[in-house]
C-alpha cells in the first residue's frame, strides 16, 4: 500500500469514527506518525477533531513515541493557512516535547490572533 493510499484510509477510518482501531495502528507502528501533518490538514472536520484526539490518548499512552510526529508537523506552522497553523500550534502543545518551545514561541507573533492564543496555550501545557 502506497502512503497516499494508507493516508487516505486513515483518513476514511477518522472520519467513521474508528479511532480506538487508529490508536492501535499508531500504537504498534511507529512509521505512521509522519502521516499526522496530512491528517490535520484534511479538509474534513471531524478527521482534524480525530486526529487531535489521536495525539490526545497517544501522548497519554505512549508519549516517547508520539514525538515522532514533531518533525512533520513543524513545517505546517509556516502554512498560509491559520487553521493549518494553530492546529499544528494545538498537537505541539499536546506532544509537548520542549524542543518545540523555540518554534511555539515565534507562533507568539503570527499574525492570527487565534494562533497565537494557541501558542500561549500550548507554551503553558508544555510548561
Amino acid at each position: 500500500m502506497s502512503s497516499d493510499q494508507l493516508r487516505e484510509m486513515l483518513a476514511d477510518y477518522m472520519e467513521n469514527g474508528y479511532l480506538d482501531n487508529i490508536i492501535d495502528m499508531f500504537r504498534h507502528d511507529r512509521s505512521l506518525y509522519p502521516l499526522v501533518a496530512d491528517l490535520i490538514r484534511d479538509e474534513r472536520i471531524r478527521v482534524r477533531i480525530g486526529t487531535t484526539a489521536l495525539l490526545e490518548e497517544l501522548s497519554r499512552i505512549d508519549g516517547a513515541d508520539v514525538a515522532a510526529a514533531v518533525p512533520h508537523l513543524l513545517p505546517l506552522l509556516d502554512a498560509a493557512e491559520p487553521v493549518v497553523r494553530g492546529d499544528a500550534v494545538n498537537l505541539l502543545g499536546i506532544i509537548g516535547h520542549r524542543t518545540t518551545v523555540p518554534f511555539l514561541e515565534k507562533m507568539l507573533r503570527d499574525e492570527d490572533h487565534n494562533v497565537r492564543i494557541l501558542a500561549e496555550e500550548a507554551l503553558k501545557d508544555i510548561g
